[in-house]
């Protein structure tokens, strides 16, 4: 376990920087898909226990599959709308920075921000992120939803490592400095 938890985001985008194209179109992540390529996912995933996720994010992750991937993890489905949890998915309506907090303090491992650009950017204004896997997708989408917002506050960030895959995908690793 580590001494202290840190806040991840692992996420993809488009070259000119959007996470999904209008209408929340995710089919542009369809040009890297390849059959036993996870984009090292499976190693990640491994020490994390504690998921956080925007209401409508997850919304679109269970209209791909039919339920959500992770129950053996903590996850934490950020909406406005209270609802009764299931197992280990809870809806959280409260303050988000204060949960991150209070997660942050607790004995556990790495806590994934699965998205959506709400909640990543709401979390950067209070830097509270640590660490991106940014995976970029060679395609231009020209518009959609943007993963930073314009007024996002100036952080530095370490490059840890860069990544190149065969359909072209490129994996950024940056820690928060």
């Amino acid at each position: 376990m580590n001494s202290e938890r840190k806040v991840i985001v692992y996420i993809a985008t488009s070259l000119d920087g959007y996470i999904a194209g209008p209408n929340d179109d995710l089919t542009f992540l369809n040009t890297v898909e390849q059959e036993g390529e996870d984009y090292g996912y499976k190693e990640f995933i491994a020490d994390i226990d504690t998921i956080i996720i925007g209401r409508r994010t997850y919304d679109k992750v269970l209209a791909m599959v039919p339920e959500y991937l992770h129950p053996d993890k903590d996850v934490y489905v950020i909406t406005r709308t209270p609802k009764p949890g299931i197992g280990k998915l809870k809806f959280y309506t409260d303050n988000l920075q204060q949960l991150v907090k209070e997660l942050k303090q607790q004995q556990g491992k790495n806590i994934f921000v699965d998205g959506g650009a709400q909640i990543i950017n709401e979390l950067l204004k209070s830097k509270l992120i640590d660490e991106f896997y940014i995976s970029v997708i060679p395609v231009l989408l020209g518009k959609g939803i943007p993963l930073f917002d314009n007024n996002g506050p100036e952080q530095y960030l370490k490059l840890n490592s860069s990544k190149q895959f065969d359909k072209g995908l490129v994996q950024l690793h940056y820690t928060v400095q």
